[in-house]
């Protein structure tokens, strides 16, 4: 019996070691990494994102990237880089590759011992135990279902966070370029009040201007000089936040923005395209449909923690053993010579019978153990659930319906920016250089008053400045329509295309 409850309780503990080493799991996420650098590509167009392996090359590649100033997209690369919020974003998809690893995995073996001493003395009365949650086994299916579709989740969100970031590095650098172009502007018309201010103060040593005229000119010439400072200032801040957005800490002033404004922007007439095809490219929805699976995983996992608990294993008991003397040879002998009416020598007992008397067993075999769902029928944790998978279908809702007007609102923007944007190149600062020149030169012959001079400078650098602005809105317009579609721009048509196409043969397959 010894060797027997030996054996079995070796058995089990190989048993437990094996499950042991089996659930030894790793958590690597860097499949899951690669996946958000090919989201953000998809995206972006800009194929290297960060990479935690990366860490000690960064700064070396930033750098490189710096000689000799940044383009726009040097910028974007940089951003995706070295951006320490987006690094940190990035332990995120750690987290939840963690979580889906746990999800995976048994819950511990019970392993239970108890001993009870007997009253007179003697060996110990000893119950032993070792059993594991076998409702697991179609429980985990289910985890592991939801935990993958929140990592999926996770990676989208880190990537379209990534692609946010992208689109506001294009927005902060068209805006650092604009605030350079407003300042030179500034310093341009500076320059023009000064030469209306030597103008006016000439004449009025020629007796032709008097004193208000010189002092109108004065007034312009400060003004001039105090939008130079404002928009310094303004143009220093532009700066600091595209140099935030980059991760970088040295003088943003110091920044070389090689790429100007963009001057040149496509037609955009098929906007319905352009819907359909944000709805299968925008990472947010992509994620909204990962949360909506996510919800549905979760549901059918609280529907199965009905029986949470079926524990199958071993158990083991030893009975006590009573302290008792040791055996009376003499005793034995008279009683069994008085029996058999002469000397007699007492039998011999076997062992098994010796080990009854002094009352010892060993009984072994497997247990089963359930918990009852009497009072606890995880309603409740059902409902919550079921409130769960309806809120993820509202959201994912939601987002189709917000995609269809953002969309349209950009594509408008957009267009609206960069018609206003030609105007003022094309009509409005050609009549206002005209206007300015004329009315110089009428001013210098003496045809034409001070005041009319005064409106036509004031027309001239109003309209200049008109132009900058509407610049700068049409180029950040652009990656704002790109941040709503989900795609750069140069791919738009050639993505078009393809969801016709795509739409064709469905139609083509139905109707066969």
């Amino acid at each position: 019996m010894y060797t027997k409850l030996r054996s079995a309780i070796l058995r089990s503990g190989g048993l437990i070691v094996a499950v042991a080493i089996g659930g030894c799991a790793t958590v690597n996420p860097q499949h899951d990494y690669a996946r958000v650098s090919q989201h953000v590509s998809d995206a972006t167009g800009h194929e290297r994102v960060y990479q935690p392996e990366d860490e000690f090359i960064i700064a070396e590649l930033v750098d490189d990237k710096l000689v000799g100033g940044i383009s726009v997209d040097e910028a974007v690369d940089i951003c995706l880089l070295n951006n320490p919020k987006l690094q940190a974003s990035f332990m995120d998809v750690g987290m939840a590759r963690a979580d889906a690893v746990q999800s995976g995995l048994f819950s511990n073996p019970f392993l239970g011992i108890s001993a009870r001493l007997p009253d007179g003395g003697g060996l110990a009365n000893i119950e032993a135990s070792v059993a594991q949650n076998i409702a697991e086994i179609w429980q985990i299916p289910l985890r592991k279902r939801a935990a993958e579709s929140s990592l999926d989740a996770a990676i989208l969100n880190l990537a379209n966070a990534a692609s946010d970031l992208a689109a506001q590095t294009k927005s902060a650098y068209f805006a650092a370029v604009s605030g350079d172009e407003q300042l030179r502007i500034a310093q341009e018309n500076l320059a023009i009040a000064n030469n209306l201010l030597k103008l006016a103060l000439t004449r009025q040593q020629a007796g032709a201007a008097n004193e208000l005229d010189a002092n109108l000119s004065r007034g312009i010439a400060l003004d001039a000089e105090i939008e130079v400072a404002r928009v310094r200032l303004a143009t220093s801040d532009m700066r600091r936040a595209l140099a935030t957005l980059l991760g970088l800490t040295i003088d943003a002033d110091a920044l070389a923005l090689t790429d100007p404004l963009p001057s040149v922007f496509t037609e955009i007439k098929d906007i319905d395209s352009l819907v359909a095809l944000a709805k299968v490219w925008r990472l947010d929805r992509q994620a909204a449909q990962h949360g909506v699976a996510e919800a549905e995983a979760q549901l059918e996992t609280q529907y199965q923690l009905v029986w949470p608990t079926v524990e199958l294993g071993l158990s083991m008991e030893r009975s006590q053993r009573s302290r008792q003397g040791g055996r009376d040879v003499l005793a034995d002998t008279a009683r069994s010579s008085i029996a058999g009416g002469g000397l007699t020598v007492p039998g011999i007992q076997p062992r098994s019978q010796r080990r009854s008397e002094k009352g010892q067993e060993f009984i072994l075999g497997p247990s089963l153990g359930i918990e009852l769902p009497i009072f606890d029928q995880n309603q409740a944790q059902i409902a919550k659930a079921q409130y769960a998978l309806q809120q993820a279908r509202k959201t994912m809702d939601a987002i189709d319906r917000t995609i269809t007007q953002e969309v349209r609102s950009a594509v408008d923007r957009a267009m609206t920016a960069s018609q206003l944007m030609h105007m003022y190149r094309d009509r409005s600062i050609p009549l206002a250089q005209g206007n300015l020149d004329l009315s110089h030169q009428a001013f210098s012959a003496g045809r034409a008053s001070f005041l009319s001079v005064l409106e036509a400078q004031r027309f001239f650098l109003e309209t200049r400045r008109g132009y900058v602005e509407a610049s700068h809105s049409a180029a950040t317009m652009m990656p704002k329509l790109e941040r709503m579609i989900g795609l750069p721009c140069g791919r738009f048509a050639a993505e078009v295309n393809k969801l016709k196409e795509m739409n064709q043969n469905d139609i083509e397959e139905s109707g066969s």
